[in-house]
């Protein structure tokens, strides 16, 4: 396997759905199109945001199968792989080889939340043995109880398949100890919306952006200027931003999020039970946030 070059934004896209909770096949091309023409540089599809396990399998395969001929080799296509059983991740890791995907990220089994890193490992090994595809580690232990250490990431060194990892433990800490036990071994992104500037000052390879598939061309600049090491310009497009980027990091982050997609004309709030969409106060409090970042947006050069 020829290993990537994975670095940059790659936002992870809801599944945009219909009022009445079926695929909006059309709509989630249509924000995949605009999030690819603010110059990203891959897409995670049916990540936690995508509402990867409110979909049945054979939902998430046309998904991804349509979403590869969308995006027609723009960008890398990646998918999350959430199932619950390790025989499910690899049934669906294999099909991704298959449909044209060129990576995916791997979540541990999402129902069932072991302290064992033992069983951690073997879950993450098996299924990235499974096919000769890309594997971007998802790591977020407020979520989903599994914590990879950058000790464990060093124990998962030696399998060729893993490539790249998404850090989301809330912890900054984490990127200076990943550095200093695996080094360059993996490309490291970034989960956590309201910590990419942190991230980036202690040195990330990308970001795995939630908010920013509502304002692309802010998120997309934010991260050009980064790259620069422009970072009185980060800084002043950072705190503008920050009050929507907290959203990334809620509960509702789903809903939170769709909603500001439907604000900015990206898709629709549409989400798939058991989760709802936003009523009453709530409703309320998260559209000021969104609509006073819409009315503060910050005017962007043209991109060269």
């Amino acid at each position: 396997m020829k290993k990537p070059h994975w670095q940059g934004v790659f936002p992870a896209i809801t599944t945009q759905l219909h009022k009445d909770g079926s695929l909006d096949l059309d709509a989630t091309a249509a924000h995949a199109d605009a999030l690819i023409q603010s110059g990203i540089s891959g897409l995670v599809f049916l990540g936690s945001l995508g509402e990867n396990q409110t979909l049945t399998p054979e939902e998430k395969r046309t998904v991804i199968h349509e979403m590869v001929k969308t995006v027609f080799g723009r960008v890398p296509v990646l998918s999350g792989v959430a199932e619950s059983s390790l025989a499910e991740a690899i049934r669906y890791a294999r099909d991704l080889e298959t449909l044209g995907a060129d990576g995916y990220m791997l979540m541990p089994p999402m129902i069932y939340k072991s302290p064992d890193a033992r069983e951690s490992l073997h879950h993450f090994k098996t299924v990235a043995r499974s096919t000769g595809l890309p594997v971007m580690i998802y790591n977020n232990p407020i979520s989903y109880g599994h914590d990879i250490t950058p000790e464990l990431f060093a124990e998962l060194a030696s399998e060729k398949n893993f490539v790249a990892l998404k850090e989301s433990s809330g912890n900054p800490r984490r990127i200076t100890d990943l550095h200093r036990v695996v080094g360059d071994r993996y490309a490291l992104f970034t989960g956590v919306d309201d910590l990419a500037l942190e991230s980036a000052i202690l040195g990330i390879d990308g970001w795995v952006a939630g908010t920013g598939i509502a304002f692309p061309k802010e998120n997309q600049y934010l991260w050009d200027l980064i790259c620069a090491g422009k970072w009185a310009e980060a800084l002043e497009i950072y705190r503008w931003f920050t009050p929507l980027l907290h959203l990334d990091v809620h509960p509702k982050f789903v809903q939170y999020i769709k909603l500001a997609v439907q604000e900015t004309g990206l898709g629709k709030e549409w989400v798939r039970a058991p989760r709802l969409t936003l009523t009453g106060a709530e409703r309320k409090s998260v559209l000021k946030i969104i609509h006073d970042g819409i009315a503060a947006r910050p005017k962007l050069p043209k991109r060269k």
